[in-house]
């Protein structure tokens, strides 16, 4: 006894995360072979899986209680989760990052050019360089940045129909021209990208896939990719060449039943970075063909776990502990791991973090239905670690099967909190879900978009906080989510069985031109299509302000 309700859920054969509590579960089947069963995990596998439940017999109705039951549950559709209308930038602008932002996205340079208009337009883009107004005569990549954020997806279409098997990751590679996504039927398929295209090229069957695979990564040059599964080892794959490379990197964990959640190569192509569900940090060396480090990380299981920067000196993991931890690989000792520093302030586990890859920002996405933006330089004291603990171990619902606890929706400063940032107004259930910072090349990171248990994909405004885009169309959880690094394409991978690509559409122009049907109909004379010739008109010159005087 006296095990916290993490730790009775890693003895549970194992299953965690993102293995369906429905299964038959080992511990059950071990007791029908004469084996000593273990009381404490029997009672837990039967509440997580809805067979047993305690019912409260607090009649209390304060909403100030933050020990309310943990058997009143929201639905994450009905209603949705709340959006924060109003979001505290205060530390926000007091950091760096603001004017890093504003300078990247293009803001800080039109700051005084925007006050004069009220929209920004290409036409007056162009007449702007033609006055000498743009420095060079040339537009930057700020000037893009900013012209691209009129064009941010604001449709879903689905591209790709799994047959109601749950898709759990779809990922873009650097360049923009592959696309790769894994199945919960053992199959990872290769797409081609490129000119404007979306085409499979290439399925491979995964191997020694117990629930579904996990996570998958590109190498950095684009020839190979790694997934992993519940099991003893990833599997690295080529992705181009007539011959096909599928070999198995043994991690060695030991006798416990053993997932790597997250993984990720580093930028020399001569490592593979994997965060398991024994709270431990691997890293695999694929010249020497070995596991060349095992530290022990966290408290709990580790799902996620990235490089800061293309040095790939400095990691980043996160945990079920609710902690989120930074590592120096040139100080680093398996004998005695000690991180370089801690930061804390979400109230339950950790599902994902993304780098800025400037190794001082980065992103993380948490049960406790926020989003949180960090800053390494400013890493919390013992305090806020301890409060973090102390809150993430009572926490006795399963995120996996049950809806958010009524206490989560409540807004709540956690004491010690480092973060910069915290955006609410998605959810997060069922699974990893994963956030990541919009690319640089397109939108200068001026976004974060995450995955949404309701079936969305959310967009939100890094500085102001607020959500600019929520992109509705999948009927279950996205878990995954990949921008374009070029283009503005969002990809989502859903667990309805579908890939969903967001894309821009301009529906104003798509009303510009007349229906089929009325052409044949109206002559020009006629009122109605004078009414329509007036609309177009105006439609146009709220597109080009100035252009048709």
């Amino acid at each position: 006894m006296g095990l916290s309700y993490s730790v009775i859920n890693r003895r549970m054969s194992g299953r965690d995360q993102d293995q369906d509590p429905s299964e038959p579960h080992d511990i059950l089947q071990s007791a029908s072979v004469g084996e000593e069963p273990d009381l404490p995990s029997i009672v837990a596998y039967l509440i997580r899986s809805g067979q047993i439940r305690f019912i409260s017999q607090d009649t209390g109705n304060s909403d100030d209680s933050d020990a309310s039951s943990d058997n009143e549950f929201t639905p994450c559709t009905k209603p949705p989760p709340a959006i924060e209308t109003q979001p505290n930038v205060k530390a926000l602008k007091e950091s760096d990052i603001y004017s890093s932002i504003m300078q990247s996205s293009g803001r800080w340079t039109n700051k005084l050019w925007t006050k004069q208009y009220k929209s920004i337009t290409i036409p007056n883009f162009i007449a702007q360089r033609e006055l000498g107004m743009k420095s060079q005569q040339q537009f930057t990549h700020g000037d893009m940045c900013v012209l691209n954020s009129k064009f941010l997806p604001n449709r879903l279409r689905k591209i790709v129909n799994y047959h109601h098997k749950k898709a759990f990751c779809g990922i873009y590679s650097e360049d923009g021209n592959v696309f790769l996504s894994a199945c919960q039927d053992q199959n990872i398929r290769v797409y081609n990208t490129s000119n404007e295209e979306f085409k499979l090229i290439k399925s491979i069957r995964a191997r020694d896939v117990g629930w579904s695979v996990l996570d998958t990564a590109f190498s950095p040059d684009g020839r190979y990719a790694a997934y992993s599964s519940w099991s003893d080892c990833i599997h690295l794959c080529s992705i181009y060449g007539d011959h096909d490379v599928h070999e198995a990197l043994h991690f060695d964990p030991g006798d416990h039943s053993f997932c790597i959640f997250s993984l990720m190569f580093s930028s020399d192509n001569k490592e593979i970075l994997g965060g398991a569900n024994d709270g431990n940090l691997y890293v695999y060396d694929l010249e020497s063909n070995k596991r060349t480090l095992k530290i022990d990380a966290h408290d709990d299981d580790v799902n996620t776990v990235r490089f800061a920067d293309e040095s790939s000196q400095i990691l980043y993991s996160g945990g079920d502990d609710g902690l989120c931890k930074v590592w120096d690989r040139r100080t680093l000792r398996e004998e005695r791991p000690v991180p370089v520093g801690t930061l804390a302030g979400h109230c339950d586990g950790i599902t994902y973090i993304d780098s800025k890859g400037d190794a001082r920002f980065f992103v993380s996405n948490s049960k406790d239905q926020t989003l949180k933006l960090w800053d390494i330089r400013c890493f919390s004291d013992q305090t806020g670690i301890e409060e973090t603990k102390k809150v993430v171990s009572s926490q006795r619902w399963d995120y996996r099967w049950q809806q958010v606890p009524r206490r989560m929706a409540k807004k709540r400063d956690l004491k010690g909190d480092s973060s910069v940032m915290t955006y609410r107004g998605h959810c997060i259930l069922h699974t990893l879900i994963r956030c990541k910072f919009s690319p640089e090349a397109s939108t200068g990171q001026r976004y974060v978009y995450t995955g949404c248990a309701t079936g969305s994909v959310v967009v939100y405004d890094i500085l102001s906080g607020k959500i600019v885009r929520k992109l509705e169309g999948h009927s279950s959880c996205v878990r995954d989510v990949s921008w374009h690094p070029y283009k503005n394409t969002i990809i989502s991978t859903s667990w309805d069985g579908t890939l969903g690509m967001s894309d821009f559409c301009d529906y104003n122009a798509q009303d510009m031109e007349p229906d089929e049907e009325e052409v044949t109909i109206l002559s020009r004379d006629s009122p109605r299509f004078a009414t329509k010739r007036q609309r177009i008109k105006r439609t146009r010159e709220t597109a080009f302000p100035g252009l048709y005087d």
